[in-house]
């Protein structure tokens, strides 16, 4: 690489850079080609020598479903809770256990997530996750009834860092789990 073209990234990296602290959502590649108007190669690199840019610092880029963003580096996250505790959002139980339901065996119904759970699913718990954004109705299941299929959204991505289902953790052995109580 010249330095001229080194230059030239080390540019378009501020650009990115300067886009991503700007902008309220993450930006996908596309968008970031188009704004830029640059090869999916140049970006790539630029994308690269920013986040070697940002390893010296305290921010880091991450890469979601739902594109690149500017995010605070975990290390820090103990002193922003300790700060900022008000920012620390509680999930109860059971939010988590439908959500990691939904996740994990999608798509699902209200009953299949009841039938898993053992116990009957609050309204309050499907409308929270629905208000999150976390969780959608795509389609209905050709039974009685023709219940709602429900799936997670890119946002529930977003939400826990990341780009796509297949990068959750395996699910537990409940057997496992139960035989060790």
């Amino acid at each position: 690489m010249t330095d001229t073209q080194h230059l030239h990234l080390a540019e378009m990296s501020k650009h990115i850079e300067v886009l991503l602290h700007a902008s309220e959502a993450p930006l996908t590649a596309h968008n970031l080609k188009k704004h830029l108007s640059v090869s999916s190669k140049d970006l790539k690199q630029a994308l690269a020598l920013l986040q070697q840019r940002l390893d010296t610092g305290v921010l880091s880029l991450h890469e979601t479903a739902s594109g690149y963003r500017l995010q605070i580096a975990d290390s820090y996250s103990g002193l922003i809770q300790r700060v900022f505790p008000q920012r620390q959002e509680r999930l109860s139980q059971a939010l988590l256990e439908t959500l990691s339901v939904i996740a994990y065996k999608q798509p699902v119904t209200r009953s299949d997530i009841e039938h898993v759970r053992g116990v009957t699913l609050s309204s309050n718990i499907l409308r929270q996750l629905f208000d999150k954004g976390w969780i959608e109705e795509k389609g209905y299941k050709e039974t009685l009834g023709r219940p709602a299929l429900l799936h997670t959204t890119p946002q529930f991505l977003d939400a826990f860092g990341l780009n796509h289902l297949d990068e959750l953790p395996p699910m537990p052995d409940m057997a496992a789990i139960k035989a060790l109580s």
